[in-house]
């Protein structure tokens, strides 16, 4: 590997880092992606900055390699290598003893070195969208290892030793998108583990002792052709309480879980004998299978902008391009929020997504309206961060820039009470707008900033348990594709809490907040269906941009999802 760029021309970003003793260093985007290019990778000063916790290296395209005098950023506990085009990974990484957090999502890498099973320190593991076929042996050594990814790549098997018990806190494997044929019986090994997932993989079985594991709550085999096509119903629409049961039964006779008291259990999943006569409980099975296929149904309807009375479309100032260009948006109709925690348990689904698909943030923001509360037409624009203002979330209106400085202090604030070196997830979505003098927004017709991407979104436009259809808004400086995917994980996410809300009857209360319903309660909805309305984006000469959903969005293979255009 070919020293990198020594220029006495050193980066002002390193040059700063070093005068301040900083302990972190975020270098990412265009601009540092043409230093890369124009420097023939990065500049050999990094690696004196011996003082780094923190560092992030994203969105550079050009970086294909990192030197191997990584090695002297001993300190590192987080090292964030994520959407450029490396190709490798020193070995030298393994002399990072230090690394808790390492994420080298979005690459090119067909392998990772050896030497990662050396960082005893490791806790979370990130290799997602790259083209790994194999994972090395020896990760069993990574004995504080919490959390995995290596989802999308192209693995045909997992590690014999990731099953290992010395793995006591591995609590999330995530692996989907793969061609993962099997799935070890030792899986029961993992004493912590709560998060499977292996969808689309070519899994045919799934061992019984997965019942075993004391601790698993949430499994997703979807896309997998399994041989017990009852079994592949489940999993494409059951809860995973009801496959792990499935499967400590013994599903149709194959192999039992283990019990407790050493004996094996003689209860199907519904607590039902098997002693029954074969004919009887083959009918009866396909019944309860017929049952839970469709008691977890989700209906979408997609409403064509063209057929919609009243049209919403967004416009888009040329001033958001080198801010955060990609924004998709759409209305969704039929969502009940008033019953019971469902308004809850849509805010909570939505932090989710903001932690996992969206990265913290980083890759994606999303953002909710009440319908009603929005004023049209919308602009999604570019304003100088000094004059740009909003009534953020639980605050009084102020200024953008006052909103990040304060954030900033709470972050800092936070950090310091548990005692964290290395920065935030809060910390990390601030500084996607360092060094920018205009920030994007979306202005209403009375041109009130109603979102604030990737900050906040307006105390105006707030849904309560009365919101009865939402704006959605999704924006990304990745991506218009990562914007689409984060979307049709939201609408699914939003199907699935309907049709639970449907099934669940629970009191309809009054919201914390002050929030009127109105003098007469609404009837509950005769079906947890949703409506999509389609909303167009369109340049300021009124030239479409995107239109959410098409008719390549919301093509989910989840079977217990029918989406009606």
């Amino acid at each position: 590997m070919a020293e990198e760029n020594s220029s006495l021309d050193i980066w002002p970003e390193i040059e700063k880092a070093e005068k301040e003793n900083r302990r972190e260093l975020v270098l990412q985007g265009s601009a540092v992606d043409k230093k890369i290019q124009s420097s023939g990778g990065l500049h050999a000063g990094l690696y004196s900055l011996s003082l780094l916790n923190y560092l992030e290296i994203s969105q550079c395209p050009s970086l294909h390699e990192i030197h191997e005098n990584i090695r002297h950023l001993s300190h590192l506990q987080s090292l964030i290598l994520c959407r450029n085009k490396l190709t490798a990974v020193p070995k030298s990484i393994g002399d990072l003893k230090a690394i808790k957090v390492l994420d080298l999502s979005v690459n090119q890498l067909q392998a990772l070195p050896e030497e990662i099973c050396a960082l005893s320190e490791l806790n979370t593991l990130n290799v997602s969208c790259n083209s790994i076929t194999a994972l090395p042996d020896g990760l069993s050594k990574c004995v504080k290892l919490a959390s995995i990814n290596v989802s999308k790549n192209a693995l045909s098997r997992l590690p014999d030793d990731l099953w290992c018990s010395n793995l006591e806190l591995l609590s999330t494997i995530i692996a989907s998108e793969n061609a993962i044929e099997e799935l070890s019986s030792e899986v029961h090994n993992l004493p912590a583990l709560k998060v499977l997932d292996l969808s689309s993989n070519k899994l045919q079985e799934l061992p019984s002792e997965l019942a075993d594991c004391p601790k698993l709550k949430e499994t997703n085999f979807k896309g997998n052709k399994l041989k017990d096509k009852r079994l592949e119903k489940m999993v494409n629409g059951c809860q995973t309480k009801s496959v792990l049961d499935y499967l400590r039964a013994g599903g149709r006779g194959k192999g039992k879980g283990k019990q407790q008291d050493g004996e094996v259990s003689e209860k199907l999943d519904c607590g039902r004998n098997i002693s029954k006569k074969k004919g009887s409980a083959k009918q009866k099975g396909k019944k309860e299978a017929e049952d839970v296929d469709e008691l977890n149904r989700m209906v979408v309807r997609v409403l064509h902008v063209s057929k919609a009375p009243t049209a919403v479309t967004v416009k888009v100032s040329a001033g958001v391009k080198d801010v955060r260009p990609y924004i998709v948006c759409c209305i969704v109709k039929g969502m009940n929020l008033r019953q019971g925690n469902a308004l809850k348990r849509f805010l909570v689904a939505q932090t989710k997504l903001h932690d996992e698909i969206c990265a913290k943030r980083t890759t994606a923001t999303i953002a909710t309206h009440d319908l009603g509360l929005l004023k049209v037409p919308l602009l999604y624009d570019a304003r100088p961060r000094d004059t740009l203002k909003i009534v953020p979330l639980g605050r009084k209106e102020m200024r953008a820039a006052e909103l990040l400085e304060l954030l900033q202090q709470e972050a800092d604030e936070l950090r310091k009470q548990k005692k964290r070196q290395n920065v935030s997830g809060l910390h990390k979505y601030l500084q996607l707008l360092d060094g920018k003098d205009l920030y994007p927004c979306l202005v209403d017709a009375e041109d009130h900033v109603v979102s604030f991407p990737p900050i906040t979104n307006s105390e105006r436009t707030k849904i309560k348990r009365s919101t009865q259809e939402l704006f959605l808004e999704v924006t990304s400086s990745t991506s218009l594709q990562i914007c689409k995917d984060v979307m049709d994980a939201l609408i699914i996410k939003m199907a699935e809490l309907n049709k639970l809300t449907f099934h669940v009857k629970e009191d309809v209360g009054s919201d914390e907040e002050t929030d009127v319903i109105s003098d007469h309660p609404a009837e509950d909805p005769a079906s947890p269906e949703l409506t999509v309305v389609q909303v167009k984006v369109v340049d300021v000469d009124g030239n479409l941009k995107v239109v959410y959903p098409s008719k390549t969005d919301l093509m989910s293979d989840a079977s217990n999802l029918t989406v009606i255009r």
